[in-house]
Protein backbone atom coordinates (compact mmCIF):
# COMPACT_ATOMS: atom_id res chain seq x y z
CA UNK A 1 0.00 0.00 0.00
CA UNK A 2 1.09 3.47 -0.45
CA UNK A 3 2.30 6.17 2.42
CA UNK A 4 -1.29 7.22 2.61
CA UNK A 5 -2.76 3.36 3.42
CA UNK A 6 -0.03 2.67 5.77
CA UNK A 7 -1.19 5.61 8.06
CA UNK A 8 -3.39 4.49 10.97
CA UNK A 9 -6.73 6.49 11.05
CA UNK A 10 -6.30 9.07 14.09
CA UNK A 11 -9.10 10.40 16.13
CA UNK A 12 -10.36 9.79 19.81
CA UNK A 13 -11.04 6.19 19.16
CA UNK A 14 -7.94 5.37 18.06
CA UNK A 15 -6.92 2.86 20.75
CA UNK A 16 -9.69 0.87 20.69
CA UNK A 17 -10.14 1.11 16.82
CA UNK A 18 -6.05 0.05 16.43
CA UNK A 19 -6.72 -3.32 16.16
CA UNK A 20 -10.09 -2.99 13.66
CA UNK A 21 -8.03 -0.68 11.24
CA UNK A 22 -4.98 -2.98 11.42
CA UNK A 23 -6.90 -5.85 10.72
CA UNK A 24 -9.07 -4.37 7.62
CA UNK A 25 -5.61 -2.61 6.24
CA UNK A 26 -4.68 -6.31 6.28
CA UNK A 27 -7.50 -7.65 4.23
CA UNK A 28 -7.17 -4.89 1.90
CA UNK A 29 -3.84 -5.68 1.12
CA UNK A 30 -4.70 -9.43 0.80
CA UNK A 31 -7.87 -8.85 -2.14
CA UNK A 32 -6.11 -5.78 -3.70
CA UNK A 33 -2.42 -7.04 -4.00
CA UNK A 34 -2.26 -4.70 -6.98
CA UNK A 35 -2.65 -1.33 -4.64
CA UNK A 36 -5.46 -0.17 -6.91
CA UNK A 37 -9.24 0.74 -5.55
CA UNK A 38 -11.71 -1.76 -4.48
CA UNK A 39 -15.85 -1.61 -3.86
CA UNK A 40 -16.56 -1.65 -0.41
CA UNK A 41 -19.98 -1.81 1.28
CA UNK A 42 -20.20 -1.08 4.83
CA UNK A 43 -23.68 -1.90 6.11
CA UNK A 44 -25.35 -0.20 8.70
CA UNK A 45 -22.29 2.24 8.25
CA UNK A 46 -24.09 5.08 9.61
CA UNK A 47 -22.09 8.56 9.60
CA UNK A 48 -18.92 7.15 7.47
CA UNK A 49 -16.38 6.44 10.45
CA UNK A 50 -15.47 3.58 8.66
CA UNK A 51 -16.72 4.34 4.86
CA UNK A 52 -15.10 7.78 5.08
CA UNK A 53 -10.97 7.04 5.84
CA UNK A 54 -11.61 4.30 3.50
CA UNK A 55 -12.88 6.74 0.30
CA UNK A 56 -9.68 8.62 1.24
CA UNK A 57 -7.83 5.79 0.83
CA UNK A 58 -9.05 5.61 -3.17
CA UNK A 59 -11.37 2.84 -2.44
CA UNK A 60 -15.14 2.93 -3.78
CA UNK A 61 -17.37 3.00 -0.63
CA UNK A 62 -21.11 2.33 -0.65
CA UNK A 63 -22.90 2.85 2.74
CA UNK A 64 -26.37 1.12 3.39
CA UNK A 65 -28.01 2.27 6.36
CA UNK A 66 -31.79 2.46 7.98
CA UNK A 67 -31.49 5.89 9.16
CA UNK A 68 -31.64 8.18 6.86
CA UNK A 69 -30.37 10.98 9.08
CA UNK A 70 -27.19 9.59 9.36
CA UNK A 71 -27.16 9.10 5.83
CA UNK A 72 -27.17 13.16 5.68
CA UNK A 73 -24.25 13.38 8.20
CA UNK A 74 -22.25 10.76 6.11
CA UNK A 75 -22.37 12.94 3.08
CA UNK A 76 -21.71 15.84 4.84
CA UNK A 77 -18.30 14.38 6.22
CA UNK A 78 -17.93 12.93 2.90
CA UNK A 79 -18.30 16.30 1.48
CA UNK A 80 -15.84 18.18 4.14
CA UNK A 81 -13.05 15.57 3.27
CA UNK A 82 -13.14 15.96 0.01
CA UNK A 83 -14.51 12.68 -1.25
CA UNK A 84 -17.40 10.55 -2.77
CA UNK A 85 -19.16 7.65 -0.81
CA UNK A 86 -22.45 6.25 -2.14
CA UNK A 87 -25.46 6.28 0.71
CA UNK A 88 -28.09 4.20 0.02
CA UNK A 89 -31.39 3.68 2.68
CA UNK A 90 -32.02 -0.11 3.88
CA UNK A 91 -31.18 -2.66 5.86
CA UNK A 92 -28.68 -5.79 5.42
CA UNK A 93 -31.46 -8.01 4.05
CA UNK A 94 -31.99 -5.34 1.39
CA UNK A 95 -28.55 -5.75 0.13
CA UNK A 96 -29.88 -8.17 -3.07
CA UNK A 97 -32.26 -5.64 -3.81
CA UNK A 98 -30.10 -2.27 -3.70
CA UNK A 99 -26.68 -3.64 -5.20
CA UNK A 100 -27.32 -7.45 -6.70
CA UNK A 101 -24.48 -10.20 -6.33
CA UNK A 102 -21.11 -10.01 -6.18
CA UNK A 103 -20.79 -6.30 -5.84
CA UNK A 104 -18.36 -5.63 -3.46
CA UNK A 105 -14.60 -6.98 -2.51
CA UNK A 106 -14.80 -6.18 0.92
CA UNK A 107 -18.24 -6.25 2.85
CA UNK A 108 -18.31 -4.17 6.50
CA UNK A 109 -21.05 -5.02 8.65
CA UNK A 110 -20.23 -3.72 12.42
CA UNK A 111 -22.42 -3.84 15.15
CA UNK A 112 -25.77 -4.69 12.81
CA UNK A 113 -25.79 -8.26 13.67
CA UNK A 114 -26.62 -8.27 17.24
CA UNK A 115 -29.84 -6.20 16.16
CA UNK A 116 -31.06 -7.79 13.17
CA UNK A 117 -34.25 -10.14 13.66
CA UNK A 118 -32.50 -13.12 11.50
CA UNK A 119 -28.77 -12.72 11.51
CA UNK A 120 -28.58 -15.80 9.80
CA UNK A 121 -30.77 -14.20 6.79
CA UNK A 122 -29.00 -10.80 7.37
CA UNK A 123 -25.73 -13.26 6.88
CA UNK A 124 -27.25 -14.99 3.69
CA UNK A 125 -27.29 -11.67 1.81
CA UNK A 126 -24.02 -10.27 3.05
CA UNK A 127 -22.87 -13.71 0.81
CA UNK A 128 -24.19 -12.71 -1.97
CA UNK A 129 -22.91 -9.35 -1.78
CA UNK A 130 -19.36 -9.95 -1.57
CA UNK A 131 -17.52 -11.12 -4.83
CA UNK A 132 -15.73 -14.92 -4.66
CA UNK A 133 -12.36 -14.22 -3.45
CA UNK A 134 -13.52 -11.02 -1.18
CA UNK A 135 -14.00 -10.91 2.42
CA UNK A 136 -16.94 -9.93 4.83
CA UNK A 137 -15.55 -8.24 8.22
CA UNK A 138 -17.95 -8.74 11.33
CA UNK A 139 -17.68 -6.64 14.52
CA UNK A 140 -20.18 -8.10 17.36
CA UNK A 141 -20.79 -7.70 20.55
CA UNK A 142 -19.06 -10.02 22.61
CA UNK A 143 -20.83 -12.46 25.27
CA UNK A 144 -17.91 -13.61 27.71
CA UNK A 145 -17.05 -9.72 27.89
CA UNK A 146 -20.32 -8.58 28.83
CA UNK A 147 -20.39 -10.95 31.70
CA UNK A 148 -16.69 -9.82 32.40
CA UNK A 149 -17.92 -6.40 32.67
CA UNK A 150 -20.93 -7.00 34.82
CA UNK A 151 -19.29 -9.09 37.30
CA UNK A 152 -16.50 -6.23 38.05
CA UNK A 153 -18.85 -3.88 38.65
CA UNK A 154 -20.66 -5.93 40.94
CA UNK A 155 -23.69 -7.23 39.32
CA UNK A 156 -22.66 -11.17 39.53
CA UNK A 157 -26.24 -12.41 38.68
CA UNK A 158 -26.32 -9.95 35.34
CA UNK A 159 -23.09 -12.12 35.06
CA UNK A 160 -24.35 -15.40 35.30
CA UNK A 161 -27.51 -14.75 33.26
CA UNK A 162 -25.15 -13.31 30.37
CA UNK A 163 -22.71 -16.63 30.37
CA UNK A 164 -26.16 -19.23 30.43
CA UNK A 165 -28.08 -17.38 28.11
CA UNK A 166 -28.17 -18.34 24.72
CA UNK A 167 -28.68 -14.22 23.91
CA UNK A 168 -26.11 -13.30 25.61
CA UNK A 169 -28.41 -10.50 27.53
CA UNK A 170 -28.30 -9.82 31.17
CA UNK A 171 -31.88 -9.43 31.88
CA UNK A 172 -35.17 -7.01 30.74
CA UNK A 173 -33.06 -3.71 31.57
CA UNK A 174 -30.16 -5.31 28.59
CA UNK A 175 -30.01 -2.81 25.42
CA UNK A 176 -28.42 -5.32 23.57
CA UNK A 177 -30.41 -7.69 22.05
CA UNK A 178 -28.10 -10.23 21.14
CA UNK A 179 -23.99 -11.08 21.89
CA UNK A 180 -21.70 -13.72 20.54
CA UNK A 181 -19.23 -15.82 21.37
CA UNK A 182 -16.44 -17.01 19.09
CA UNK A 183 -18.25 -20.26 18.25
CA UNK A 184 -21.56 -18.74 17.41
CA UNK A 185 -20.37 -15.97 15.55
CA UNK A 186 -17.76 -18.71 13.37
CA UNK A 187 -20.83 -21.41 13.33
CA UNK A 188 -23.10 -18.08 11.64
CA UNK A 189 -20.53 -17.17 8.96
CA UNK A 190 -19.76 -20.97 8.02
CA UNK A 191 -23.78 -21.57 7.49
CA UNK A 192 -23.49 -18.69 5.15
CA UNK A 193 -21.20 -20.86 2.81
CA UNK A 194 -17.94 -18.46 4.21
CA UNK A 195 -14.85 -19.50 5.56
CA UNK A 196 -13.28 -17.72 8.95
CA UNK A 197 -10.12 -16.21 7.64
CA UNK A 198 -8.98 -14.44 11.07
CA UNK A 199 -10.37 -13.65 14.64
CA UNK A 200 -9.73 -10.57 16.49
CA UNK A 201 -10.21 -9.86 20.06
CA UNK A 202 -11.37 -5.76 19.96
CA UNK A 203 -11.14 -3.87 23.12
CA UNK A 204 -9.57 -6.56 25.47
CA UNK A 205 -7.37 -3.74 27.92
CA UNK A 206 -8.97 -0.79 26.64
CA UNK A 207 -12.24 -1.10 28.67
CA UNK A 208 -10.82 -2.29 31.28
CA UNK A 209 -8.16 0.36 31.90
CA UNK A 210 -9.12 3.95 33.64
CA UNK A 211 -9.74 6.47 30.06
CA UNK A 212 -7.61 8.84 31.51
CA UNK A 213 -4.41 6.38 31.73
CA UNK A 214 -4.35 5.89 27.86
CA UNK A 215 -4.90 9.37 27.45
CA UNK A 216 -2.21 10.80 29.41
CA UNK A 217 0.24 10.76 26.82
CA UNK A 218 1.32 8.93 23.48
CA UNK A 219 3.37 6.94 24.98
CA UNK A 220 1.06 5.20 27.28
CA UNK A 221 -1.57 5.30 24.02
CA UNK A 222 0.79 3.53 21.87
CA UNK A 223 1.98 0.94 24.69
CA UNK A 224 -1.68 0.06 25.04
CA UNK A 225 -2.24 -0.28 21.29
CA UNK A 226 0.84 -2.43 21.04
CA UNK A 227 -0.64 -4.53 23.59
CA UNK A 228 -4.20 -4.89 22.50
CA UNK A 229 -2.64 -6.00 18.99
CA UNK A 230 -0.44 -8.81 20.90
CA UNK A 231 -3.96 -9.91 22.80
CA UNK A 232 -6.55 -9.45 20.32
CA UNK A 233 -5.29 -12.94 18.49
CA UNK A 234 -4.13 -14.44 21.46
CA UNK A 235 -6.52 -17.53 21.99
CA UNK A 236 -7.84 -17.13 25.13
CA UNK A 237 -7.58 -13.07 25.38
CA UNK A 238 -9.78 -12.27 22.37
CA UNK A 239 -12.57 -14.19 23.77
CA UNK A 240 -13.06 -11.56 26.80
CA UNK A 241 -12.62 -8.76 24.22
CA UNK A 242 -15.61 -6.19 24.56
CA UNK A 243 -15.90 -6.85 20.69
CA UNK A 244 -14.88 -9.92 18.59
CA UNK A 245 -14.27 -9.43 14.90
CA UNK A 246 -13.96 -12.07 12.40
CA UNK A 247 -12.77 -12.08 8.94
CA UNK A 248 -14.62 -14.14 6.52
CA UNK A 249 -13.71 -15.08 2.97
CA UNK A 250 -15.80 -16.29 0.24
CA UNK A 251 -14.39 -18.96 -1.74
CA UNK A 252 -14.00 -18.99 -5.22
CA UNK A 253 -15.98 -21.37 -7.52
Amino acid sequence: MDGRQQKRPRGGGRVRNAVLWDALRTVLDRIAPEDGPRDVVDVGGGTGGFAVPLAELGHRVTVVDSNPDALAALERRAAESGVRVRSLQGDAIDLPDLLGPDAADLVLCHSVLEYVDDPAAAMTALTGTVRPGGSVSLLTAGQVAAALHRAIAGHFDDARRVLTGTSGRWGEGDRMPRRFTRETLSSLVRGAGLRVAELHGVRIFADLVPSGLADADADSAEALIALESVAAVHPVLRDLATQLHLVADKPVS
